[in-house]
């Protein structure tokens, strides 16, 4: 795991990659990163994968076969966000009762 294991930048350690998509023509490839909530702020996890795509790239340059890697462009994925408020929802219903 490139994320994790390889980068050194302290903004990146609390990002975990919850899945990439990549274009039709290969040109560009979409990953999607979420944090654990109150462990960071999303905009300087953004930072630090930007900060860290020349690395990330050429990692994957060392274990991908292919001619041409896409263009690496990271975004926030609010999945896990919108789950921890729905479940504070349902808690509050649940205490109400």
């Amino acid at each position: 795991m490139i994320v994790k294991g390889e980068i050194r930048d302290p903004r990146v350690s609390a990002a975990f990659i919850t899945g990439a998509k990549v274009s039709d023509n290969l040109s560009v490839a979409n990953i999607f990163f979420s944090v654990i909530e109150g462990t960071a702020d999303k905009e300087e996890v953004l930072k630090g994968l930007e900060s860290a795509k020349g690395f990330i790239k050429t990692a994957l340059a060392k274990r991908l076969k292919m001619r041409k890697l896409p263009d690496l462009q990271f975004r926030y994925d609010s999945a896990l966000e919108t789950g921890y408020k729905v479940d504070d929802l349902l808690r509050e219903i649940n205490i109400e009762e």
